[in-house]
């Protein structure tokens, strides 16, 4: 049975969603949960279900690393019983397969690289979000770890997220498109340019090269590669976007007698779309380029998200997600040499 690390403190709403959403993955995804933190409290949570059968087991740590802490990894070197360097270090000496943490992104990512370590020929990690679009779940990669980046390192981007798209949705060839201003080549600053031309010269890509963004939602590419500022405002602005809606249609159904009725009958409808528009189902972005499943949820997550995340982690693990980025890059790496 697979078995994932989940950090219990943190998140808006630790420890309550998180343990909330660990009993319904343990219910329903046959999976072994760790659940990472201080034994009394979680006891105390786990107490609120009916969870004595279910393969839940409590991981003692007593520190916790705060959302506002501002140097993450002199913290993750200093508090060694936070729950989130605790819960990293399960997957390091393989007790856990993979893991699922809500609170400080920067924390976890350091977590993860300075114990897990980068996977030989990454230069970074990065955050490989999953967004929706009309056509299929399309995977952004960086979604914010690196805001400033190299071609080489958005050619490893495009490699990391392949591979991901690979594992977690079986795409034999996913499409590869870089982020940009406009699609005819010669777009662009010179960073999306050089990588252009390095993305190009890889045939173990599937490079259709590039994207805009108003395109990537008609679900034009599977992977769309760019840097982490360029990622986040694009994933905060999508996120903001489909917030603005949601609150402008609710608004206009609202409104009147005719909204009303007709909303009532249009309830599933509504409540289909919010499953596929909604970031909860995606269950959270993936931490690429360290050696093991890392998967970073909303801090504002709850049961269903933290639910969701932890069968992402499951997936991807089970996927050897891991290993096919390691063969991808000896790949190129190879390829490189041999060129130069």
């Amino acid at each position: 049975m697979t078995t994932i690390a989940v950090d219990a403190m943190g998140g808006d709403y630790a420890p309550v969603e998180i343990v909330h959403g660990s009993v319904l993955a343990a219910k329903e995804y046959d999976i072994s949960i760790q659940l990472v933190g201080p034994l009394d409290i979680l006891n105390q949570e786990l107490q609120k279900y009916d969870a004595g059968n279910l393969p839940i087991q409590v991981i003692p740590a007593n520190d916790v690393i705060d959302m506002g802490e501002k140097q993450p990894a002199s913290a993750v070197r200093r508090k060694q019983d936070a729950s989130i360097v605790v819960a990293v270090n399960q997957v390091v000496n393989g007790s856990a397969q993979g893991l699922v943490a809500a609170g400080s992104t920067g924390a976890a990512a350091a977590a993860a690289a300075l114990c897990l370590k980068r996977i030989e020929g990454i230069e970074r990690p990065c955050i490989a979000a999953v967004m929706p679009t009309t056509k299929g779940p399309v995977i952004l990669a960086d979604a914010g770890a690196n805001v400033e980046a190299s071609s080489e390192q958005l050619l490893q981007n495009a490699i990391m997220g392949s591979a991901l798209s690979k594992g977690l949705f079986k795409l034999e060839h996913p499409r590869i498109g870089i982020l940009n201003i406009g699609e005819e080549v010669g777009k662009g600053n010179m960073l999306v340019k050089e990588a252009y031309k390095l993305l190009s010269g890889f045939d173990e890509l599937n490079f259709i090269g590039n994207v805009q963004g108003r395109d990537v939602f008609e679900g034009v590419c599977d992977v769309c590669v760019c840097d982490g500022f360029v990622g986040n405002v694009f994933l905060k602005t999508a996120e903001g976007v489909v917030k603005m809606i949601t609150s402008l249609l609710r608004e206009e159904l609202t409104k009147d007698l005719f909204g009303k009725v007709g909303s009532l009958f249009a309830k599933d409808s509504f409540y289909r779309l919010k499953k596929r528009i909604d970031y909860s189902e995606y269950g959270g972005a993936q931490l690429l380029g360290i050696r093991g499943v890392c998967v970073i949820a909303h801090g504002s997550s709850k049961h269903i998200a933290i639910k969701n995340a932890i069968r992402v982690a499951k997936d991807a693990a089970n996927a050897n997600v891991i290993n096919l980025i390691e063969t991808m890059n000896k790949s190129y790496n190879m390829k490189a040499l041999k060129s130069g």
